[in-house]
């Protein structure tokens, strides 16, 4: 991989980080009213819900920022996004035009996202992340580091 590659996901996933840890530090923070408006939304099981997007969206662009296990958290946000806009922004439902394009323009925003983080699960997280300085540790004949 070209060292500019490199460059590139590392500027992807501080990106990406940019976007989710102040959403998922918001959710943290006001968790209960996070769960109360998903079982506005109809959700059952509110907290489940809240707790497995808190996770996903704080703890798993934590885990892209950084680059450990990378490819694992890109997948797990790429599905909370899918969720979140599933949840969020059902403009098939609204009524009132005006509300239905901004839910509309939300809701591929979030796909496209989603896809984006889809790219970042199969290229790995390059050079600048924990993921190469482990796999850069392990002995060449395979063996397990002891």
């Amino acid at each position: 991989m070209a060292r500019s590659d490199d460059f590139a996901l590392l500027i992807g996933r501080l990106a990406i980080a940019l976007l989710f840890l102040p959403s998922g530090f918001n959710k943290l923070i006001g968790f209960s009213g996070f769960a109360a408006m998903l079982a506005g939304k109809g959700l059952p099981i509110p907290e489940a819900w809240a707790a497995a997007a808190v996770l996903c969206e704080f703890g798993g662009s934590l885990l892209i920022l950084i680059g450990f296990q990378t490819r694992w958290a890109a997948l797990a946000v790429a599905v909370f996004t899918v969720m979140a806009a599933l949840v969020s922004h059902r403009y098939w439902t609204m009524p009132d035009p005006a509300a239905a394009a901004a839910n509309r323009l939300h809701f591929y925003k979030d796909i496209a996202i989603a896809g984006g983080l889809l790219f970042l699960h199969v290229a790995g997280a390059g050079r600048f992340s924990l993921d190469f300085r482990q796999r850069s540790i392990v002995p060449a004949t395979g063996g397990a580091i002891r």
